[in-house]
């Protein structure tokens, strides 16, 4: 772990973390600091995050247990419609197809939390972001990874290929890289703020770039797009409350988890056992049942949160884990009776805590780009269902499922715990298991996210290399189907703020080129 007494900073680059650092030394604050190392993310490690994509965060201003939440995710544009496209032969939208691009939240996300709660010029807050786009940055090891990993998704588009390859090639570690389109765009929006992305001439190059490719996105639905700060959800598990952004996030899913967890004693199984993995699992695997069925756009579909979040359902749910069985994947009729991303976490000598997520979806999205203003465009919409009649079906102006989860604790009306885990669809089951690995085995933030993990996904039980032998046997016995993930899985950040003491300390994620500083 990190420790400091006046601020810490946790991200997945040691470049974003110096930054931030910086910041809050300089006399900056902890939202100063997140938007400055989330800026610069977007430039650095361009698979994972960026300009194109959407924006969730927590705010706890000087460590109250007054949780502010901002929901900066786009929506779809107002000519896209299931109707549309299934008189195109279209019933599922695919991970690179242009209807799956929403309109980006990000920089309207960033704006807003800026005038809200930021003390820095803006222009100041983004100037690191814009000298490594404009002047360079050396592509780290877990970063030339993932982009080598998304080569043929880049060699797909001219404008993708322009940008993020080199003779048809992605870049090695240690390799200098420029993305001077993306450092003109960052220069216009730190000079003249939001319009300069979704008004005038950078959005008409974005949507002319969308219409070539097929997209239905107009100069409207740029100029339209906003974020909404929200009433947050929450649950308590072990004497702490726990935070999300509701639906149309899916942050409801690890309260949906933790809600089953807390009826077992999970302190007396081994935390790398077979035991524990297993009722993680069966908890999972209820929990995304039932975010698939019920978890939507709360604008433009009724999404039952209460029911949900309820210790009835929780109990319903417990009574379809048979303990040492693997559970049917489908679900039967449990509910019928009832990937990439970056996190940074921060805290400032105020106390203020900023849980705050920015993300892509999957590694460089839809792997569409505008070659003009150095833009990658999201696929968030990829989560929609064209099913009509579904809360979740896709609709002009609609917000999809969406899977980045920032994360929040409180106890004794203080935040105690900042904290997020990447990895998509895989978010909910890491905010459980880092929670648990705290509150019913005593480990500290960094073993807490060092712990190995596993995600049940689809039916398939996946486990990182580091989990023992014996352990993947015991749950094949269980007859869970069980598979070697090709990368870990997620990441992840936690600052415990220890108010006694007035410590703070920090941990980052092992599984990336992570790092958190303090002072």
């Amino acid at each position: 772990m990190t420790y400091g007494l006046n601020g810490a900073i946790a991200t997945s680059s040691a470049h974003a973390s110096q930054v931030g650092l910086g910041i809050l030394k300089s006399g900056g604050n902890a939202m100063d600091a997140a938007i400055a190392a989330c800026a610069v993310q977007c430039v650095v490690d361009p698979m994972q995050t960026g300009i194109g994509g959407d924006c969730f965060a927590l705010v706890s201003p000087k460590g109250s247990a007054e949780i502010d939440g901002l929901n900066g995710s786009g929506r779809a544009p107002s000519g896209l419609s299931a109707d549309l496209l299934l008189e195109q032969g279209i019933d599922e939208i695919s991970l690179t197809s242009p209807h799956a691009i929403t309109t980006p939240g990000a920089i309207d996300a960033w704006v807003r939390l800026h005038e809200k709660y930021g003390s820095m010029e803006f222009a100041d807050i983004l100037a690191p972001a814009i000298d490594a786009a404009e002047n360079g940055f050396v592509v780290t090891q877990r970063t030339s990874v993932d982009w080598q990993l998304a080569t043929e998704k880049l060699l797909q588009n001219e404008a993708a290929s322009a940008l993020f390859l080199k003779n048809g090639e992605p870049p090695k570690a240690g390799t200098k890289w420029q993305l001077p389109k993306l450092a003109a765009t960052l220069k216009a929006v730190a000079k003249s703020g939001r319009a300069a992305f979704y008004e005038g001439e950078i959005a008409e190059k974005m949507v002319a770039a969308l219409s070539a490719v097929g997209a239905t996105h107009t100069a409207d639905d740029f100029a339209q797009t906003n974020c909404d700060y929200v009433d947050l959800i929450s649950t308590d598990f072990r004497g702490y409350d726990v935070h999300q952004i509701p639906p149309n996030g899916q942050g409801i899913t690890a309260l949906i988890m933790l809600n089953i967890l807390k009826g077992y004693d999970l302190a007396d199984l081994d935390p790398t056992g077979a035991k524990r993995y297993h009722l993680q699992a069966e908890a999972a695997r209820l929990a995304y049942l039932a975010r698939d069925k019920y978890v939507a756009d709360m604008s433009k579909a009724d999404v039952p949160v209460d029911m949900l979040l309820s210790e009835e359902f929780a109990a319903h749910l417990r009574g379809y884990i048979e303990v040492g069985k693997a559970g049917d994947p489908t679900g039967a009729d449990a509910l019928d009776k009832h990937k990439d991303t970056v996190y940074v976490s921060v805290v400032d000598k105020d106390g203020t805590a900023v849980s705050f997520i920015n993300s892509l979806f999957h590694p460089f999205g839809s792997g569409i780009a505008c070659a003009e203003t150095g833009v990658m465009f999201q696929n968030r919409g990829a989560g929609f269902v064209v099913e009509k009649g579904h809360p979740n079906c896709v609709e002009p102006n609609k917000r999809p499922m969406h899977t980045i989860i920032p994360g929040m604790v409180t106890q004794g009306g203080k935040a105690t715990h900042c904290y997020g885990v990447m990895g998509g669809g895989y978010q909910p089951v890491g905010h459980a298991h880092v929670l648990s690995n705290m509150w019913d085995y005593g480990m500290d933030v960094q073993e807490a996210i060092d712990c190995p993990r596993t995600f049940y996904n689809a039916g398939v039980l996946e486990l990182e290399e580091t989990i023992d032998p014996a352990v993947r046997q015991e749950l094949v016995d269980m007859g869970y189907e069980v598979t070697t993930p090709e990368l870990p899985h997620g990441g992840g950040q936690i600052i415990h703020i220890d108010h006694e003491n007035g410590v703070l300390a920090a941990g980052t994620e092992s599984r990336k080129d992570g790092h958190a500083l303090a002072y």
